[in-house]
């Protein structure tokens, strides 16, 4: 405390934000207490400083009391503004003016960015859009009064922040998308609409998401012809941030004048911070290597761009402290011009704290300047603390500065420079693995290799040879090209080299790790890293001082026989320290081991069985987690698209069930391997998902209905499969499939169907002959159904006679058949399987009207409970000492 007072100070307050953030009001009173109950017997004791203990406790209770106070006021005013409750608001068609406070960014035909309101008001039943026009905007733009087009009075919304997605009409309308910028002040139509929460377990919840960006509602507008935008009429700080964006807009056009499409998106991440047109394969490939950090602005650019500029002003005869001065203003510019992420805020920060530190001759400790910088980014927003990017960013930059001078003995037989590479590579892999697990719930065995050859690739060769095409560009357009060749030709030998490393990159999958867990990880990683750099030292150390008087040579006993302990004591010291270090080491080393072991396996909700009925949308996706650990996905969901669409519609990373919904899942529940997927027909709903799921996932067996259908994407994810090496199994019904003594899955459809040639079929109406099953599990039983009709519910009560299934026809769980269509689910159908709950897989507000209100008045009858999807989300059955016990992820409607 004494040598590092802002470090435990700031560690407290981030203790204190993180606490605050975890728990409830309640809960959060209590740990205050608690915390203050140990400070008490602590001062008690009289063993610590009462100074310094009490300057900790204050920073802690100050952490907590400060985003208490910040999330108190992160609220909506709208409900107030609008005098309207929150669940009115929906779907509300409203008018709106304010301030656009964010970039504009296009995909495809959605365009987004983010407005601060100033006035806010319903439409009147007429709605109507704005009539476009300069004499006929708003009043509001040209005087910053109210409109005067009908209906309420305007409310002030107190600057609320919205997230407005606008949905392009026509390609002509991109040019005036286009030409939006922050500052501008806006008017706008649409329909008001929260933000979606987390509808799966452990699922991406996008309203916090928004909520700690302080935003709360977004506005859907369809077409430009429903906005209205004007200039800003005098200078401001936003006059500032638009004539940056118009900057990073001419180089982003100016790296693609220079590059190949793919290239200048690249290119565009590594030297300016715009992700966006990065190429969705490219980011995949370079995912699974661990390398992302790589492709956004982060601290190693900024310490490049430093040096470079102190490099270039010692050239110019600067003087040591004006060429410091010089940078540390001109880093603020390269802040903004990277976009300001939190990792390159930190960057920015730390680099400038340390060239003023510098420049005054006090620069002594990194860890109060990484402290500081901390400090003043959650100072400003709290909410920095929940960003991946912020944690990973503060966390590899502090774990660097601890662990590296443990980690650099070990390899102190190597020369200085490569030992260093090493040390610094393998720290940086060793302090992100957690964060990078529990955020993204995999690591490559080969991360390590790749970072340590690419990432100076690309930082000190890519990195400046592009960046100086850049600059060259309008200078010597001549030499600019040539160097954008050579860069064309460097980043074929990335890609090259990334693609190839990831087909052998052993990725592994792990699910979530808890806080506990984490913190134990870095424990016994410092501590063997600590105890191994004392083993180093000891077997380092010469066995005499420089004037200690040491025995003649000629005494020494011969043939390099090393000196008796009787002979030299000093050396027997040294052996028995080797040999306490080496069984420290093996201890430690041997915990963290257990507990990579204890993290590594997948998530078992109860030993003796479960099933998740995901929400995928208007789908079906099951999840069966067998009491002998095998997992069964039956279905994958999947995006259905009508029609063809436009080339100018098409989105660069359109939304997916399987990649974006289903894949994550799974990888966050550490599921490694899928024993068997049980495809229940080729329908792009039940199907369209599976396709990540094959490239993503190892699978063992897909078991389907014995038959194709003439569809590219059906034809597709057969392809996979065989290519991936996954057996292929035709079911049908009186197979059975057994994963374990507590289980088993008895197939009661479709027919057997076969060609005279051996051939499979193809079939084009494929629910009929959707794959029907019945699972048992731990003295319960599950019914699934695909999408068969009323007519094929018939047919195989007709070939399933009660003495084939055991005597005993009831069954536990009904998985709804044709998400609760009316033509499924027949009154005879219950009748025959008497289920006791019903589960129906549907997406909200779908076009089918899904679930049939026919088929849930048939299931009211019977008194069964339904479970939907479309209402509480993710439906997860467990079983426990033989009953099912049901849980939900959101409430029901």
């Amino acid at each position: 405390m004494t040598r590092r007072p802002l470090l435990y100070l700031v560690i407290c307050w981030v203790i204190g934000n993180g606490a605050a953030s975890m728990l409830p009001t309640e809960r959060l009173l209590m740990a205050w207490a608690g915390a203050s109950l140990l400070l008490a017997a602590a001062l008690l004791s009289g063993r610590w400083s009462r100074k310094h203990l009490i300057l900790l406790w204050a920073a802690l209770a100050a952490g907590g009391a400060y985003w208490e106070w910040n999330d108190l006021r992160n609220e909506s005013v709208l409900p107030q503004a609008l005098e309207l409750p929150s669940a009115r608001l929906e779907e509300l068609a409203v008018h709106a003016e304010g301030i656009i406070v964010s970039t504009v960014e296009r995909d495809g035909d959605r365009v987004d960015f983010t407005v601060k309101l100033e006035t806010i008001r319903p439409l009147d039943a007429q709605g109507g859009s704005m009539p476009v026009g300069e004499e006929s905007k708003p009043a509001s733009l040209h005087q910053g009064g109210t409109s005067a087009v009908a209906g309420s009075a305007a409310q002030s919304a107190h600057g609320e922040k919205i997230a407005v997605q606008l949905k392009l009409q026509a390609e002509q309308e991109i040019e005036v998308a286009a030409s939006w910028r922050r500052g501008d002040h806006v008017a706008l139509d649409g329909a008001l609409s929260s933000p979606s929460a987390a509808r799966n377990f452990g699922g991406f919840d996008y309203r916090e998401y928004l909520r700690n960006r302080h935003i709360h509602w977004m506005l859907k507008v369809d077409g430009t012809g429903q906005v209205e935008a004007a200039r800003p009429g005098k200078w401001s700080f936003r006059t500032l941030l638009r004539w940056n964006d118009a900057v990073r807009t001419g180089l982003g056009a100016e790296l693609e004048s220079l590059f190949r499409e793919k290239d200048a998106g690249y290119l565009k991440g590594l030297i300016i911070g715009m992700q966006d047109e990065l190429d969705p394969e490219t980011y995949r490939q370079f995912s699974r290597l661990g390398l992302t950090h790589i492709l956004a602005i982060s601290g190693m650019h900024v310490a490049v761009y430093a040096g470079f500029l102190l490099f270039v002003l010692s050239r110019l005869r600067f003087t040591r402290e004006r060429a410091l001065t010089v940078t540390l203003l001109l880093i603020p510019a390269y802040v903004l011009l990277s976009g300001a992420g939190p990792s390159v805020v930190r960057a920015g920060l730390m680099s400038m704290i340390a060239l003023y530190a510098a420049r005054m001759g006090v620069l002594k400790d990194g860890m109060h300047i990484l402290s500081a910088s901390a400090l003043l980014m959650l100072i400003w927003e709290p909410y920095f603390l929940l960003n991946v990017s912020f944690q990973l960013s503060f966390l590899v930059t502090a774990g660097l500065m601890i662990y590296v001078p443990l980690a650099v003995p070990l390899v102190s037989f190597l020369p200085r420079r490569l030992g260093s590479g090493i040390a610094v590579t393998l720290v940086a892999q060793l302090v992100s693995f957690p964060l990078t697990i529990y955020y993204f719930n995999q690591f490559a065995a080969l991360s390590f290799a790749a970072n340590l050859v690419l990432v100076p690739f690309i930082t000190f060769a890519v990195l400046p040879a592009g960046t100086a095409a850049l600059l060259l560009g309008r200078v010597w357009p001549g030499g600019a090209g040539a160097l954008a060749h050579t860069v064309e030709w460097m980043n074929d030998a990335t890609f090259g080299a990334v693609e190839w490393t990831g087909r052998y990159a052993g990725v592994t999958i792990w699910s979530s790790p808890s806080l506990v867990w984490i913190g134990l990880y870095y424990a016994l990683l410092y501590g063997m890293l600590r105890v191994l750099k004392h083993h180093a030292d000891t077997l380092n150390a010469p066995l005499y001082t420089d004037d200690e008087t040491r025995p003649l040579e000629g005494l020494r006993p011969h043939l390099g026989a090393r000196p008796s302990a009787a002979t030299y004591p000093g050396d027997s010291q040294q052996n028995r320290t080797l040999a306490r270090c080496r069984i420290a080491a093996a201890a430690l080393a041997a915990g963290l081991v257990f507990l990579l072991y204890t993290g590594y396996r997948p998530e078992r909700l109860s030993p003796e069985g479960s099933v998740s009925f995901l929400d995928v949308g208007q789908g079906d996706s099951i999840l069966i987690t067998t009491p002998g650990g095998a997992h069964i996905l039956v279905d994958g969901g999947g995006t259905v698209s009508f029609g063809h669409r436009e080339e100018w519609r098409i989105r660069r990373s359109p939304y997916e069930v399987g990649a974006k919904t289903l894949v994550p899942l799974l990888k966050k529940r550490g599921i490694h391997r899928l024993d068997a997927v049980i495809l229940s027909h080729g329908d792009q709903d039940h199907a369209g998902g599976l396709q990540a799921v094959l490239e993503e996932i190892p699978v063992s067996a897909l078991l389907f209905n014995g038959t194709l259908a003439e569809r590219e994407d059906y034809v597709k994810l057969m392809k996979t499969a065989v290519e991936r090496g996954v057996r292929l199994y035709g079911v049908h019904r009186g197979r059975a499939l057994s994963p374990d003594d507590s289980s088993k899955l008895s197939f009661l459809w479709p027919e057997p169907m076969k060609l005279d040639d051996g051939a499979i079929p193809v079939l084009e109406k494929q629910n009929p002959a959707s794959v029907v099953f019945k699972l048992d599990v731990s003295g319960r039983s599950f019914l699934f159904t695909g999408d068969i009709d009323s007519q094929t519910e018939e047919r195989i009560m007709a070939a399933n006679p009660l003495e084939g299934l055991g005597g005993n026809s009831a069954v536990d769980v009904l998985k709804a058949a044709h998400h609760g269509s009316k033509s499924s689910n027949s009154a005879a159908w219950l009748q025959y399987w008497s289920p006791l709950t019903a589960v129906v897989s549907a997406g909200v507000h779908n076009l089918y009207g899904h679930p049939s209100g026919e088929t849930l008045e048939r299931f009211h009858t019977r008194g069964m409970p339904v479970y939907r999807t479309d209402q509480q989300g993710e439906i997860q059955m467990r079983i426990r000492q033989g009953e099912i016990q049901v849980r939900h992820k959101l409430e029901a409607e």
